[in-house]
């Protein structure tokens, strides 16, 4: 009898072991979902709707009926005293900035002298550039006024956007349809719409440059994007872009260089906003974006390529022509174009550091592609994470004897200026442009294959949308393929940490073997022993 109850006993222990084991691989593998407070803490911040005290209406002094946007902005300056000043010492006003890069101290660049790989840059094209300047008046960006106050235009980023639009090619005047008393009454906090029209449409139309910035944001879903999305949290550029003295947060690196003021997902995040550790450890070097943007341009098609050495081309009639197809698309005035839509991203590293082509700078024609704007990091680099970039890559013309890339004057209203985009004439349009960018041409061009780094930061997708482990940790067609230098498990081989992994793995099996075994052993062993104590024990009671 006692042998089988201990037989049956031993059956018991066996179950509940394995019920406890069962048990706990459930609650490993499917552990119960904790709320994430530091996210809904994010969503209460950024669903509440601050409107404004201020009704402009009333205000007399907008009453009055004014002619020019100059008026609206001697208004505006009237009760907002200085602001004039802050906008003045900003690079959306200046075009440029100060900064130390490395290798060639300090010197100013942006929108006014970096080249890029669309439209090339704005000498000579102000007319048409200009439409996206927070100043009215910019005929000439090295004849412009930059001192002048009144050359403010106030209304580019406060106005309503159905009250108040510049002209496309006014010198960044407004359209003449524009009621001027109207729209300085409907100003306020900047909208989607105020910042779209000039990121949305840069190059040429929506979502030409970034390929995360596009008009689709302006009504999007969480499919699209969950901080700006109409049916989710419904942010708004500027609660991420925040202003001081309207010095915006935030960097545009087509035309920045250094690591500052820059707008971080951990600025509001913070560096560990995942409730699991091993997410966490990963934001030392992998930025936010890469994971939670897995595609860009999701809805509306964004350029990958332009080749400049294809335009020109005309029709049997000898005028110039476009056919769009598919994503594939030709224009006489520009050349030929790729496009895509739901795009993989391609993968660097950044520390925050770039080192852009600024016009007049010289350059080695065999390492082409030229880099236009380099992202500077690495992976030793303590600073650098891995970021997702779009990649546009073409071809430009440029100096042959000058080793230079050239600004071709591109755009005027009338023929005969030399612009290419109407007299289809490269050696006049160089000569024209480099001689208002005040630089030498030697009359001998060519065209030279170019690339520009876009990093990826808008159209978060959502949770359940972001890339998973095996995206990155796989053998073969990773995300990370192409990102070479390190060691990333899953992906890459070394055969004496595979081999020490295989042993440590080996080792663990073996000891759980041999240990489950020594206790069953010893467990019999020790019944074996009661039972003949036990019949010992019973013989001597016999006797």
């Amino acid at each position: 009898m006692k042998l089988k109850e201990h037989k049956s006993t031993l059956t018991y222990v066996i179950i509940i072991f394995l019920n406890v084991t069962v048990i706990s691989l459930y609650q490993i593998l499917y552990p119960e979902i904790q709320p994430n407070l530091k996210l809904e803490a994010l969503r209460v911040e950024y669903s509440k709707e601050i409107r404004s005290s201020v009704d402009h209406t009333k205000f007399d002094i907008l009453k009055k009926d004014m002619k020019t946007p100059q008026e609206v902005t001697k208004a505006c300056i009237s009760c907002h005293t200085e602001r004039h000043t802050e906008v003045m010492e900003s690079s959306h006003w200046n075009w440029d900035r100060v900064d130390l890069v490395e290798g060639k101290g300090f010197r100013a660049s942006g929108k006014k002298n970096v080249m890029n790989n669309f439209c090339t840059g704005v000498t000579g094209n102000e007319l048409a550039c200009a439409s996206c300047h927070t100043g009215v008046g910019m005929a000439d960006v090295n004849d412009f006024d930059f001192k002048k106050p009144e050359n403010v235009d106030c209304l580019s980023c406060h106005a309503s956007p159905k009250a108040y639009q510049k002209s496309n090619d006014n010198a960044g005047f407004p359209a003449l349809t524009v009621n001027l008393n109207l729209a300085a009454i409907s100003v306020g906090k900047p909208s989607i719409e105020n910042c779209g029209n000039c990121h949305f449409y840069g190059g040429g139309g929506n979502n030409v440059k970034h390929g995360d910035l596009e008009e689709a944001l302006i009504d999007a879903t969480r499919e699209i994007d969950v901080h700006l999305a109409k049916n989710g949290i419904n942010m708004t550029c500027v609660d991420c872009h925040t202003a001081e003295n309207h010095k915006i947060k935030g960097r545009l690196y087509s035309v920045s260089t250094n690591n500052v003021s820059r707008a971080l997902s951990s600025d509001c995040h913070s560096e560990t906003p995942h409730l699991d550790e091993m997410l966490n450890t990963h934001s030392a070097k992998v930025a936010c974006q890469t994971c939670h943007i897995p595609i860009y341009a999701k809805v509306n098609p964004t350029k990958l390529s332009w080749k400049w050495s294809d335009a020109g081309m005309m029709d049997k009639d000898g005028k110039p022509f476009k056919f769009h197809d598919g994503d594939e698309e030709y224009m006489s005035l520009k050349g030929s174009f790729k496009w895509g839509t739901n795009v993989i991203p391609e993968y660097v590293w950044f520390n925050g550091t770039a080192e852009n082509y600024v016009l007049g700078d010289i350059m080695d024609p065999s390492t082409a592609p030229i880099k236009l704007n380099k992202l500077n990091g690495s992976h030793s680099d303590p600073n650098s994470k891995i970021i997702p970039v779009k990649v546009h890559r073409g071809d430009q013309i440029y100096d042959t004897q000058n080793n230079m890339l050239i600004q071709a004057k591109l755009y005027s209203k009338t023929p005969g200026d030399s612009a290419y985009w109407k007299d289809f004439d490269w050696n006049a349009a160089a000569e024209k442009g480099m001689k208002q960018s005040g630089l030498p041409y030697s009359g001998h061009y060519d065209f030279i294959e170019t690339e520009m780094y876009w990093p990826i930061n808008h159209m978060v997708s959502k949770k359940t949308a972001s890339l998973q482990c095996a995206d990155c940790h796989t053998p073969k067609d990773g995300r990370l393929a192409s990102l070479t230098g390190f060691y990333l498990p899953g992906r890459d081989r070394n055969d004496w940490l595979d081999m020490l992994g295989i042993l440590m793995i080996v080792g663990a099996v073996l000891g759980v073997i041999a240990h489950s075994g020594l206790r069953i052993f010893t467990y019999f062993k020790n019944e074996k022993e009661h039972e003949m104590t036990h019949y010992e024990n019973f013989d001597k009671s016999q006797d």
